[in-house]
């Protein structure tokens, strides 16, 4: 069955293709092109945030962001291999993906108000803090990338144990959308509105420019 919307997969895609990108032309200084792609992956945090909230059923956060009770209850039944798989995510996988979302907010907005030491480079927003702010600033930026790569290597491991372990691909439902589920699930598509995705990208897309041009219109 479907599982995954086109603006879900289209968002996770393009956020290894930026991420990978925004390494890349950091280590090389390419500043202008490193800034591009920050301003690129805030557009699409942006965008994910509202689909969380508009998007297909699996997309929206009451679908997978679930308490400590339902949590504890698929940690124990995948301990005693009692689980089942379900479309969307799983509650561990849910967490997952918000404690991602939030430290990809978290860089890129400390991007925003970074100066570098010499105060040559600076992000858009940085004319609104002091320079000590605003090198405090690039410093968590740093952490936080580095935080992100601790996190993506988990991702990345969770998903081989999936593969290897458990004979469940997450990597190819990702790409056509569809995999099989032990568990009941409405007949049907996700409910992806393909005009609410237009609103989402045109709003991502009218804050990403405005904080781009430093709010000054």
């Amino acid at each position: 069955m479907l599982i995954w919307d086109v603006p879900i997969r289209l968002f996770h895609w393009s956020l290894v293709g930026l991420l990978a990108f925004s390494w890349w032309s950091g280590e090389q200084h390419a500043m202008d092109w490193h800034r591009r792609s920050g301003y690129a992956i805030l557009a699409l945090l942006i965008f994910r945030i509202y689909w969380g909230f508009f998007g297909g059923r699996t997309a929206r956060f009451v679908q997978f962001v679930r308490g400590p009770r339902a949590t504890i209850g698929y940690i124990r039944s995948f301990a005693s291999g009692s689980y089942a798989t379900t479309p969307g995510h799983n509650p561990i996988g849910g967490w997952s993906v918000v404690l991602m979302l939030a430290s990809l907010m978290v860089m890129v907005v400390a991007g925003l108000f970074s100066v570098d030491v010499d105060g040559l480079e600076s992000g858009p927003l940085a004319d609104y803090v002091s320079f000590d702010q605003g090198r405090l600033a690039a410093a968590t930026h740093h952490i936080m990338f580095n935080l992100l790569l601790a996190l993506v290597a988990l991702h990345v491991l969770a998903i081989l144990f999936y593969l290897i372990g458990l004979r469940h691909d997450l990597i190819t439902p990702m790409i056509h959308g569809r995999r099989r589920v032990d568990t009941p699930t409405p007949v049907g598509d996700l409910g992806a509105s393909a005009w609410k995705a237009a609103i989402g990208v045109l709003i991502a897309g009218a804050c990403t420019y405005a904080i781009a041009q430093g709010f000054r219109l």
